[in-house]
Protein backbone atom coordinates (compact mmCIF):
# COMPACT_ATOMS: atom_id res chain seq x y z
CA UNK A 1 0.00 0.00 0.00
CA UNK A 2 1.43 3.36 -0.98
CA UNK A 3 1.85 6.20 1.67
CA UNK A 4 0.54 9.24 1.09
CA UNK A 5 2.52 11.83 1.80
CA UNK A 6 -0.10 15.03 3.57
CA UNK A 7 0.99 18.55 4.30
CA UNK A 8 0.49 17.69 8.15
CA UNK A 9 3.18 15.03 7.79
CA UNK A 10 5.25 17.74 5.81
CA UNK A 11 4.54 20.19 8.14
CA UNK A 12 5.72 17.89 10.84
CA UNK A 13 8.65 16.43 9.19
CA UNK A 14 10.26 19.82 8.47
CA UNK A 15 9.56 20.86 12.40
CA UNK A 16 11.48 18.09 13.55
CA UNK A 17 14.49 17.55 10.79
CA UNK A 18 14.89 21.67 12.02
CA UNK A 19 15.29 20.35 15.75
CA UNK A 20 17.05 16.95 15.04
CA UNK A 21 19.35 17.75 18.00
CA UNK A 22 16.50 17.98 20.63
CA UNK A 23 13.84 15.58 22.07
CA UNK A 24 10.58 17.39 21.67
CA UNK A 25 7.08 16.35 23.31
CA UNK A 26 4.32 16.38 21.27
CA UNK A 27 3.20 19.79 22.83
CA UNK A 28 6.38 21.47 22.28
CA UNK A 29 6.19 20.37 18.52
CA UNK A 30 2.61 21.81 18.50
CA UNK A 31 4.30 24.80 20.04
CA UNK A 32 6.51 25.07 17.22
CA UNK A 33 4.39 24.78 14.62
CA UNK A 34 2.17 27.65 15.94
CA UNK A 35 4.92 29.65 16.20
CA UNK A 36 5.52 28.98 12.32
CA UNK A 37 1.76 29.91 12.01
CA UNK A 38 0.86 25.97 11.36
CA UNK A 39 -1.88 24.93 13.39
CA UNK A 40 -2.76 21.62 13.69
CA UNK A 41 -4.90 19.71 15.83
CA UNK A 42 -3.04 17.76 19.22
CA UNK A 43 -5.14 14.45 17.79
CA UNK A 44 -3.47 15.26 13.85
CA UNK A 45 -0.08 15.51 15.96
CA UNK A 46 -0.34 12.69 18.00
CA UNK A 47 -1.48 10.47 14.33
CA UNK A 48 1.17 11.64 12.63
CA UNK A 49 3.90 11.12 15.00
CA UNK A 50 2.33 7.91 15.13
CA UNK A 51 3.04 7.30 11.76
CA UNK A 52 6.67 8.50 11.42
CA UNK A 53 7.38 6.10 14.38
CA UNK A 54 6.02 3.09 12.41
CA UNK A 55 7.83 4.19 9.61
CA UNK A 56 11.47 4.48 11.36
CA UNK A 57 11.60 8.60 10.49
CA UNK A 58 11.14 9.33 14.04
CA UNK A 59 12.22 8.32 17.76
CA UNK A 60 9.59 7.71 20.66
CA UNK A 61 11.60 8.22 23.89
CA UNK A 62 9.26 7.06 27.33
CA UNK A 63 11.00 8.34 29.90
CA UNK A 64 9.18 7.49 32.79
CA UNK A 65 5.49 7.20 33.52
CA UNK A 66 5.54 10.99 34.59
CA UNK A 67 6.80 12.10 31.96
CA UNK A 68 5.16 12.55 28.36
CA UNK A 69 6.51 11.02 25.46
CA UNK A 70 9.51 12.69 23.70
CA UNK A 71 9.96 12.57 19.73
CA UNK A 72 13.56 12.99 18.04
CA UNK A 73 13.88 12.65 13.91
CA UNK A 74 16.35 9.74 13.15
CA UNK A 75 18.96 11.42 11.33
CA UNK A 76 20.47 8.91 8.36
CA UNK A 77 23.09 10.87 7.05
CA UNK A 78 25.44 9.43 10.29
CA UNK A 79 25.85 12.88 11.51
CA UNK A 80 24.08 11.92 15.29
CA UNK A 81 24.75 8.61 15.84
CA UNK A 82 23.19 6.50 18.55
CA UNK A 83 23.77 7.58 21.74
CA UNK A 84 23.21 7.22 25.88
CA UNK A 85 20.32 9.56 27.50
CA UNK A 86 20.56 11.11 30.78
CA UNK A 87 17.58 12.43 32.47
CA UNK A 88 17.96 15.47 35.48
CA UNK A 89 15.69 14.56 38.17
CA UNK A 90 15.37 18.13 39.63
CA UNK A 91 14.46 19.81 35.74
CA UNK A 92 13.50 16.91 33.89
CA UNK A 93 15.51 18.01 31.04
CA UNK A 94 16.55 15.00 28.59
CA UNK A 95 20.11 15.07 27.67
CA UNK A 96 21.48 13.02 24.24
CA UNK A 97 25.45 12.28 24.75
CA UNK A 98 27.99 10.58 22.43
CA UNK A 99 30.52 9.56 24.93
CA UNK A 100 33.34 7.40 24.56
CA UNK A 101 33.46 5.96 27.96
CA UNK A 102 29.91 5.04 27.50
CA UNK A 103 30.61 3.61 24.22
CA UNK A 104 33.40 1.58 26.29
CA UNK A 105 30.93 0.45 29.07
CA UNK A 106 28.47 -1.16 26.15
CA UNK A 107 31.68 -2.83 24.31
CA UNK A 108 32.37 -3.93 27.63
CA UNK A 109 28.99 -5.68 28.62
CA UNK A 110 28.60 -6.95 25.17
CA UNK A 111 32.31 -8.51 25.17
CA UNK A 112 32.34 -9.62 29.07
CA UNK A 113 28.66 -10.37 29.53
CA UNK A 114 27.68 -11.41 26.11
CA UNK A 115 24.36 -8.19 26.27
CA UNK A 116 24.16 -5.93 23.68
CA UNK A 117 22.79 -2.42 25.38
CA UNK A 118 20.28 -0.73 23.47
CA UNK A 119 21.62 2.91 24.10
CA UNK A 120 18.60 4.36 22.13
CA UNK A 121 16.51 3.07 25.12
CA UNK A 122 18.98 3.43 27.80
CA UNK A 123 18.54 6.45 30.37
CA UNK A 124 20.05 7.63 33.63
CA UNK A 125 18.65 9.32 36.04
CA UNK A 126 20.65 12.11 37.91
CA UNK A 127 21.18 16.32 38.28
CA UNK A 128 22.13 17.95 34.95
CA UNK A 129 25.20 20.81 35.74
CA UNK A 130 22.77 23.85 35.69
CA UNK A 131 20.36 22.16 38.57
CA UNK A 132 24.00 21.30 40.46
CA UNK A 133 25.05 25.06 40.21
CA UNK A 134 21.59 26.17 41.24
CA UNK A 135 21.43 24.06 44.33
CA UNK A 136 25.11 24.92 45.05
CA UNK A 137 25.05 28.49 44.53
CA UNK A 138 21.88 28.08 47.17
CA UNK A 139 23.77 26.64 50.14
Amino acid sequence: MQEYKTKQKEILLECLTENKNVHLTANEISQKLRDKGHSLGMSTVYRQLDKLVANGLVRKYIIDENSPACYQYVDTSGECCEHFHLKCNVCGKLIHTDCSLMKKIAEHMKESHGFTVDSTKTLLYGICRDCSQNINSSD
